[in-house]
């Protein structure tokens, strides 16, 4: 047998005789790897589905044509590009209710559909017939029929119209329904409208663009992020930021079973050192050990990432499609690639974790390996490092936060914070232990404070998973406070109105003003008219305000000129939400221009105001302006202004009259609970991924006081000796660990609330735009103090019981020992 393979096989013997320090490393690897490769897993089920409905006949590998100005253009500019031999498909898209859920349609024209543009191959060649000629069909995917409630060859009812027969194809995204062109302009009543048009390969010479269409029309090129993309990048981002979090401190599990063993080793290595073991070839198979314990821990916590991302996935679902309209299937559908790089993660974090000990392994001089405390000595010499690191991790993070301006950099300045927080603890718990030693008089007491010091490096990886683990609760959960506080006062301020109804077309929305004018409970009727736009590329939503109180005395804003609503009422001002104002970089009595039908419309921003989780930027106008500027509005949308006690009976009769679904007519009571809902299951996965970390960071600390515990004896033998019994030994061995995880956790409180306000004041409004105001909530504080030391308390009872039953026969044996 060559001499790596006997090398091997004496290192593997240290954890046949340490078995809990190596389930300790692989806890630690396992744990790492699931929250890594669970978040991964979500972020790619997203990111598939995204790019299976960017696909589906217009994104991804296919160029388009989009207006300049707006969601849609006139069809004359297909007929001209056609003509003047451009290969371009006309595209219509809207959203739909159907059954009180919406969904995302879209007309094509098979005839002219560039090859490979879409995902229903079929369409244009064996089924052209069929989804041509009447009644025609409507492609779905196997998850919206499933939606839908329907069998296939059903035809569903949209605003008094119907749907042609349902037709499932496998290869569509979830959420889409697909027509022919013609029927989906009737449904959208987009009459000679187009959304985009698909670009194909050019065959010949064509003409210009700009010579055909003027300034109407920009070029998307094949391969450009898709809508979705963009919107909820912010959101996957927050995503992988907190498993990766999870998997640095499942990584502080695995150093410091990994330290410990390595020291443990010393005499091993020393002896190998002396019978001709290389350095190199020494360390060599220590990293064959390390990675092949690595590629079964990734194995395991591959399969336990898949379990935490199906326990996640319903409610990632949930937020993407209330917040951003994503329609994500509700199961896993992972690819090779998701494996492999769960593997190389977990291999990656490991040598990661191992190459501070490796390298003092590979550097530690025979003789030096042989002084009892050469280990404690470099640790100390790590210590001053360490410190230095962290000092410059700080500048560098208070750099970014002067010089950064995006959302990388804002995550930058978090990261920056979290680390070295992380590395100083070290050097400021010493500093504490070192001023408690230098305070006291009694043997006993200093020897408490001496020896806390002393088992302190065994300890500090733990307790920086702690302070992690804790500061990121502390600082997620006072965002998420904060956030719930002023979401439910906007709520309040926004949805004024008692009842909100959207009707089926402008006829029946003039007869439902008609009726209701004629209602004595009825206060007002104000009509809630919006359009769309596009403003430097952003998409941009035009809100009418009608000149009411309801408006001026409720509607919330953060910052105004004089006479704010007098401007508004005249058209001289508009109202712009606060992501918009801040990505068109303007302010008050500054000006935008507006795209409208006849032309830019030139207007001064009098007002900022908050919207918070919206994805689209958005103005509001006089109403009068907007019916004047757009005159071809969709005139459907009203608040009423009713009676508390007379809502629910006009409601009925609104429904029992007009035929109103629930998607159409919704009180003000049902509409704020659906927001809350939609609000408390976005930062449910936050929560979830939360209670992980602290967790990850419990088991940490446990694993580091029993790794630890065989080491100690030698500490607390001499006393037992002097007459302290063990019961008194188990008590103060508990209360140093108390006392340092007391003292972590009181560190944990102020960098929590700085995390915080990261989150609110940089990573949000990189993110989305909107700042959200900063609280404190002494109430959440104490109760996750408390959790963080009932955590410490936990891992504390095992080694501290197995000290108290420790029998005096070991405790003997160490005074024959060696050391």
């Amino acid at each position: 047998m060559t001499r790596p393979v006997w090398i091997l096989r004496a290192l593997l013997s240290h954890w046949t005789r340490h078995r809990m320090q190596l389930a300790t490393l692989l806890v630690g690897l396992i744990s790492a790897t699931a929250l890594w490769s669970g978040v991964q897993a979500l972020n790619q089920q997203a990111r598939n589905s995204y790019d299976r409905a960017a696909a589906s006949f217009g994104g991804g590998n296919t160029a388009m044509l989009v207006g300049r100005d707006g969601p849609s253009f006139p069809q004359q500019l297909f007929v001209d590009l056609r003509r003047a031999n451009w290969a371009v498909s006309p595209v219509v898209e809207g959203r739909v209710a159907i059954g009180g859920r919406l969904f995302r349609l879209l007309g094509i024209e098979p005839l002219s559909l560039p090859p490979g543009a879409g995902t229903a191959p079929n369409v244009g060649q064996a089924d052209l017939q069929k989804f041509l000629m009447p009644p025609g069909q409507t492609l779905v995917a196997p998850e919206t029929l499933a939606d839908l409630k329907l069998s296939e060859g059903a035809t569903p009812q949209i605003n008094t119209m119907t749907l042609p027969p349902i037709a499932v194809r496998d290869n569509l995204a979830p959420g889409v329904l697909i027509v022919d062109i013609g029927v989906a302009q009737r449904l959208l009543s987009m009459p000679d409208q187009v959304s985009r048009l698909l670009v194909g390969a050019q065959t010949g010479k064509r003409a210009p663009l700009e010579q055909v269409v003027g300034d109407k029309l920009r070029v998307v090129e094949a391969g450009a992020p898709s809508d979705l993309e963009r919107l909820t990048s912010s959101f996957h981002l927050n995503l992988t930021a907190f498993g990766l979090l999870s998997f640095v401190v499942g990584l502080f599990i695995v150093h410091s079973a990994i330290g410990l063993a390595l020291e443990q080793r010393l005499p091993m290595l020393r002896t190998m050192r002396a019978c001709g073991v290389s350095a190199r070839a020494l360390t060599v198979v220590l990293v064959t050990e390390l990675v092949s314990i690595a590629l079964l821990s990734g194995i395991v916590g591959l399969i336990c990432g898949y379990v935490v991302a199906a326990f996640l996935l319903p409610d990632v679902a949930a937020s993407l499609r209330g917040l951003y309209g994503a329609q994500i299937p509700g199961q896993l559908s992972l690819h090779p690639s998701w494996w492999l790089s769960g593997l190389g993660m977990s291999v990656l974090g490991a040598l990661l974790a191992a190459a501070a000990g490796l390298y003092r392994v590979y550097r530690l001089p025979v003789l030096a390996a042989a002084q009892p405390y050469a280990w404690q000595q470099s640790q100390q010499r790590w210590l001053m490092r360490q410190g230095a690191v962290a000092l410059a991790v700080a500048i560098a993070a208070a750099a970014s936060l002067y010089f950064g301006d995006s959302l990388t950099s804002g995550f930058l300045v978090l990261a920056g914070l979290l680390l070295a927080a992380a590395l100083a603890l070290p050097v400021l718990l010493g500093a504490v232990l070192w001023f408690g030693q230098r305070g006291t008089v009694r043997p006993l007491a200093k020897w408490f404070w001496a020896d806390s010091r002393q088992q302190l490096p065994g300890l500090s990886l733990a307790l920086m998973a702690l302070l992690l683990a804790l500061a990121v609760n502390v600082g997620v959960g006072t965002m998420v406070q904060s956030f719930s506080r002023t979401f439910t006062a906007w709520l309040d301020d926004r949805l004024a109105a008692e009842i909100y109804l959207n009707a089926t077309s402008d006829v029946q929305g003039v007869e439902i003003v008609t009726w209701l004018r004629q209602r004595p409970e009825v206060e007002a009727i104000l009509p809630a008219w919006r359009t769309d736009v596009t403003i430097n590329t952003l998409p941009v939503e035009v809100l009418g305000f009608a000149d009411h109180a309801t408006y001026r005395e409720r509607w919330p804003l953060l910052e105004l000129v004089p006479g704010v609503w007098d401007k508004v009422r005249a058209g001289e001002g508009a109202l712009v939400s606060e992501q918009l104002a801040r990505r068109l970089h303007v302010q008050l009595e500054d000006e935008v221009k507006i795209p409208t039908s006849g032309g830019l419309w030139p207007i001064k921003v009098a007002g900022i105001y908050p919207d918070y989780g919206n994805p689209k930027g958005q103005i509001g106008v006089d109403i009068d302006a907007l019916a004047k500027h757009w005159p071809e509005i969709t005139r459907t949308r009203f608040g009423l202004r009713v009676k508390p006690d007379k809502v629910s009976a006009l409601v009925v009769a609104l429904r029992d009259k007009f035929g109103l679904d629930s998607s159409r007519l919704l009180d003000q009571a049902t509409l704020k609970s659906e927001s809350t809902r939609i609000f408390n299951r976005t930062f449910s996965v936050t929560s979830a991924l939360n209670a992980f970390t602290l967790g990850v960071a419990g088991v940490a600390l446990l694993t580091s006081l029993l790794t630890l515990s065989n080491s100690r004896l030698p500490q607390l033998a001499p006393l037992w000796a002097l007459g302290l019994t063990r019961r008194r030994l188990a008590g103060i061995e508990l209360l140093k660990t108390m006392s340092v995880a007391f003292i972590t956790a009181l560190l944990a409180l102020p960098l929590g609330l700085l995390v915080a306000w990261c989150l609110v004041a940089v990573v949000n409004v990189k993110a989305f735009g909107w700042r959200l105001p900063f609280h404190v909530f002494p109430t959440q504080l104490f109760e996750l103090l408390a959790i963080a030391m009932l955590a410490a308390l936990l891992a504390t009872c095992l080694p501290i019981l197995r000290l108290m039953r420790l029998q005096p026969a070991a405790l003997v044996k160490i005074f024959a020992n060696e050391r």
